[in-house]
């Protein structure tokens, strides 16, 4: 098999694809050849040394693969050799063979693709947690999505459709036409507008009730600052400490001192409510993310949402997918193919 590890903290060059023998699934695992891998943006700021948690170089990252069963532990009656699956994984993705227990996969609706099934796993769990289960959006109410091009926020937009919502949506000019079509109400251009003077000027003053921010620092405050009375803010990255291809102290430090601290007391007299979400630290919570991988799986089959390929890489051309990702050229999610 082969693996793409990140061999040390640094920019792209750090990636280097590796040879390894082949892993043996256990008597409860099933064994999956890979056909395509999600890139997140987590994996980005792990390979550049700023996502807490991650594991010491060298090592495997990847949270999500699909592909096809090949082999299957004498345990597991439900999964047979060529059923095409969804994987997610706590690290280790990156890779054209892996194994992983029986009761953590998902299987492919009939007549979707192992792409769409990588683009799926993070991404709208993600929205998911944000939108639906801490977030709790109802039908006629308004979210702000930031970044909302990418995975996750594609991923946000076609589930905020789902609930109805009014939806406001941060990207560069050239993505609008997109998000429009996507279901975007209102397209904000954050490099050359206030989004924050645009959410005023479009709700008369009250501000949105849900906000999707993966941006952190100062644009933290802003959307806080953006939420109208009973609104909530989603924190769930901080892309903001990330604007070259290696770690930068100095603008690492600039970021998290624009960083806001909010007040119990603000809070509790403006009817605001902040939420931290880190997919990666629910890794425990299998009941939970097993339950909304379901939900999403079937809103798959019914084609109620609908992953995004925007882009992808050969496997040893990770280093390639990282930069596309990073110069905010990509619409949707970028998979890696092993062959």
């Amino acid at each position: 098999m082969k693996s793409v590890y990140i061999t040390r903290v640094g920019g792209p060059e750090v990636l280097e694809v590796r040879d390894l023998p082949d892993p043996e699934p256990g008597p409860s695992q099933v064994r999956v050849r890979v056909q395509a891998i999600g890139i997140n943006f987590a994996d980005i700021l792990m390979r550049m040394g700023l996502y807490p948690g991650s594991p010491t170089p060298p090592f495997v990252p990847g949270y999500e693969v699909a592909g096809i069963v090949d082999s299957a532990g004498s345990e597991v009656r439900d999964l047979g050799p060529g059923s095409a699956v969804v994987v997610p994984t706590n690290f280790g993705g990156y890779s054209d063979t892996l194994v992983a227990e029986a009761s953590e996969v998902f299987p492919i609706p009939p007549g979707k693709s192992a792409p769409a099934g990588a683009a799926l796993t993070v991404n709208y769990l993600t929205a998911y947690q944000a939108l639906v289960h801490q977030g709790n959006l109802q039908k006629g109410q308004s979210v702000l999505i930031h970044g909302a091009a990418g995975g996750v926020g594609i991923a946000a937009i076609q589930i905020a459709r789902l609930l109805e919502a009014r939806i406001y949506g941060t990207a560069s000019s050239s993505k609008h036409d997109y998000l429009r079509k996507q279901g975007v109400d209102v397209c904000i251009d954050y490099r050359r507008e206030n989004f924050a003077g645009r959410v005023r000027e479009r709700t008369g003053g009250r501000g949105v009730h849900l906000i999707l921010d993966p941006i952190g620092g100062d644009n933290f405050r802003r959307s806080y600052k953006s939420l109208a009375p009973g609104g909530k803010l989603v924190m769930y990255g901080f892309s903001a400490a990330s604007g070259g291809r290696t770690r930068s102290w100095p603008r690492l430090a600039w970021h998290f001192l624009r960083t806001p601290g909010f007040s119990a007391m603000d809070l509790m007299t403006s009817n605001k409510g902040v939420i931290g979400i880190h997919l990666g630290r629910m890794t425990q919570e299998k009941e939970l993310l097993r339950s909304h991988m379901t939900q999403l799986v079937r809103w798959w089959a019914e084609g109620r949402i609908a992953p995004v390929v925007g882009a992808s890489f050969p496997m040893a051309l990770a280093a390639q997918a990282h930069e596309y990702i990073q110069d905010r050229k990509n619409i949707g999610k970028v998979v890696l193919t092993p062959n």
